[in-house]
This record gives structure tokens, C-alpha cells and sequence, in this order.
């Protein structure tokens, strides 16, 4: 579930940020984001079970103690 409410939240405010940046805001930003969430929350999701290994891998790289 972790994975699952990242990817919706960090797909919705990186489709809300880069779609009000690139065609500006009016009244059918929400429409447009809309649009653009509906292909990349799948995609988000994905991406998030995919490298969540290599990111396990990374924290415990980072933040292993002396020794």
C-alpha cells in the first residue's frame, strides 16, 4: 500500500506541476491533469515496485554504520 499512495500522490502533484507549466492555468488545467494522471499513475506505480530494490539496496548502503 506504501507503494501504491506514493505513486498516486507524487504522480498527481508531478502531473499538477508540469502541466500547469506547460499549457498554463485556465479553466481546463483540471481536465488536462486528469488526462495526464491517467497515464502516469500506472507508470508511477510501476516504477516505484520496480525499483524498490535498488532503492532498499541504497538506504542501507547509506545509512550503514561505521564498520
Amino acid at each position: 500500500m506504501f507503494a501504491f499512495y506514493m505513486a498516486a500522490i507524487m504522480a498527481l502533484l508531478m502531473c499538477t506541476v508540469i502541466t500547469a507549466s506547460n499549457t498554463g492555468l485556465d479553466r481546463g488545467l483540471p481536465a488536462r491533469i486528469l488526462h495526464a494522471y491517467a497515464l502516469a499513475m500506472p507508470v508511477a506505480f510501476g516504477c516505484v515496485l520496480l525499483v524498490r530494490p535498488l532503492v532498499a539496496r541504497l538506504v542501507r548502503w547509506s545509512v550503514r554504520g561505521p564498520g
